[in-house]
């Protein structure tokens, strides 16, 4: 739940909602979440849709949340104590008349003929021909209202969007603090160069996470050895996001000859 199963270089000025799918799509490991979380500019109306037909939760955490619009099934309905929040309503005919050509697109995807990043850039564009931008936005419309509803009525849910999206928050300055060599800055101006420095900062991330939980267990199981109890409010209050005990400077020197205890992959019973 902490370390980075993915990565991708994209360039300045591009909003993350391009991208933000990929990382599910293209992701081989044994974890197969999905749902996936991002700051205010990982949601757009499109992303929304396509997400949705991918079977893909997308649950960003939304700031300024009174300027988006808020669509009615209808011109008609009308509710009691939120009407105030609609102003406008969604064209079915127009999700209806493209769901064909938005679930082949849903299809080529899994199938790996295309990914949501090309996609997406792809329906970058509110052009009058493209008719397909249209159909996803307004698929999207629909997925992001529920999904604003259930963000204002759920304060549950609020704050596990808010939690995830601090973790990944985390997650950036860990691995900035473990690329310290330049200050942080890749020198190299060869894309290919520029996705290895990232993905090798990440792996070298996930060591000294592996490496921190490892030293946790250990420690934890030796607390409950002494009869303190490690329920799970203890386990909440911990993160492997721990660099005091990190040496990123000075000599490193190799002890052959120590002895180097097995590592710790048993769950702390609770």
């Amino acid at each position: 739940m902490y370390i980075a199963l993915f990565s991708h270089f994209i360039p300045c000025g591009v909003y993350e909602a391009v991208y933000i799918l990929d990382g599910l799509i293209k992701n081989e490991s044994d974890v197969q979440p999905d749902t996936v979380h991002g700051d205010t500019h990982a949601q757009s109306t499109p992303a929304f849709g396509l997400a949705y037909l991918l079977g893909i939760k997308l649950m960003p955490r939304i700031r300024q949340l009174k300027k988006l619009v808020f669509f009615r099934p209808d011109k008609q309905t009308r509710y009691r104590h939120i009407d105030a929040l609609f102003s406008e309503s969604i064209d079915w005919s127009l999700i209806s008349t493209h769901l064909p050509d938005m679930l082949r697109v849903a299809l080529s995807i899994k199938a790996g003929k295309i990914t949501p990043s090309a996609l997406l850039r792809r329906l970058g564009t509110a052009s009058r021909k493209n008719r397909l931008y249209f159909a996803f936005r307004e698929l999207g419309r629909v997925v992001r209202t529920q999904f604003l509803l259930d963000y204002i009525g759920d304060v549950e849910l609020r704050r596990t969007i808010h939690a995830a999206t601090c973790k990944s928050e985390e997650f950036n300055q860990f691995t900035k603090w473990l690329f310290f060599g330049g200050e942080g800055v890749i020198a190299q101006n060869v894309r290919h160069e520029q996705r290895k420095v990232i993905k090798y900062n990440q792996l070298v991330a996930n060591l000294v996470i592996l490496h921190n939980v490892e030293a946790m267990t250990r420690v934890l199981k030796e607390i409950q050895a002494e009869g303190f109890v490690v329920d799970a409010a203890v386990l909440g209050g911990l993160a492997p996001y721990r660099v005091e005990h990190i040496n990123r400077f000075g000599d490193y020197s190799l002890d052959l000859e120590r002895q180097v205890p097995p590592m710790q992959f048993e769950t702390i019973l609770i």
